[in-house]
């Protein structure tokens, strides 16, 4: 049996124009109210996946890494490492996770497996344990990225995923590490590889969103981010996803969503995807498999 759990890392507070690309605020404010700087509140949140012999975790949230100049910057709401402390609050110290997999390594999906910040202190992995999967296509842009987005990776985190001497990159739609049971899908519109994970329950499969679909109102297909690199490849693949997620029962876990941890993915008579049934958390739930 496998349980699933929800688990909450730094949040942040983001410009609402860049996060709903061209998307007008008085649509998108409908949806998310911003603040008196046009921010609007998001999660980093993590999936967690405990089966009898491990437990897996998708993503790892931003974390503290960031000097406070920088954390400001970047909207990180807490000074503390709240994806630690969300794991001890389930009993879980760092050293319990077996397996981490990671969409892409955009900071804000990767930062958390880093140590505090510290004036005089170089960046460690706080996972000591555990096994890292990536895809090929993102760990190569990790290690070799773009003038455009160069400034969403940590350049460290590859030398250090490197050294444990436990990292996979995978190739096709499956990971040794993970195992037969689990279906990768890729996708290229908000960044090469996104790799989202699928998880077989017997009242239909789980998808980590990532970036692709990172909460409810970007499952309205024309919504995409500022931040995605091909917004109608995008949107193409979130209408590929969603199709097939509907037709099997399937649903999304969101990792940016400030409220929903999971939905049902459905479809009205006019063919527009949205939420169903709605999950604001997951606690040790034990979804039928």
């Amino acid at each position: 049996m496998r349980r699933f759990s929800s688990i909450l890392g730094n949040s942040q507070r983001l410009d609402g124009g860049a996060m709903f690309g061209n998307a007008p605020r008085a649509l998108w404010e409908r949806w998310i109210t911003p603040d008196e700087l046009n921010r609007i509140p998001l999660a980093c949140r993590a999936l967690l996946v405990e089966e009898d012999a491990r437990k897996i975790l998708f993503e790892a949230g931003i974390g503290t890494f960031f000097p406070p100049k920088l954390r400001d910057r970047f909207g990180v709401v807490e000074e503390e490492h709240v994806l630690l402390e969300s794991l001890a609050d389930r009993g879980l110290a760092p050293e319990a996770i077996d397996v981490i997999v990671l969409s892409h390594l955009h900071f804000d999906h990767a930062g958390g497996l880093l140590t505090p910040w510290a004036e005089d202190g170089e960046p460690e992995l706080v996972f000591p344990n555990a096994a890292y999967v990536v895809g090929r296509e993102a760990w190569e842009r990790a290690k070799a990225p773009h003038a455009r987005d160069r400034a969403s990776f940590i350049p460290e985190l590859p030398g250090l995923l490197e050294g444990t001497g436990r990292l996979e990159v995978v190739d096709g739609d499956r990971s040794e590490t993970l195992g037969p049971d689990y279906r990768l899908h890729f996708s290229e519109g908000h960044t090469p590889g996104l790799m989202l994970a699928e998880i077989p329950t017997d009242d239909g499969p789980v998808v980590f969103g990532g970036d692709l679909v990172p909460g409810v109102p970007w499952m309205h297909l024309p919504i995409t981010m500022g931040y995605d690199r091909y917004p109608e490849r995008l949107i193409d693949e979130k209408a590929e996803l969603m199709a097939d997620l509907e037709a099997r029962g399937g649903r999304l876990f969101f990792t940016h969503d400030p409220t929903t941890a999971m939905a049902v993915v459905t479809r009205d008579e006019r063919g527009k995807f949205g939420p169903g049934q709605k999950w604001e958390d997951l606690d040790g739930a034990a979804l039928a498999q």
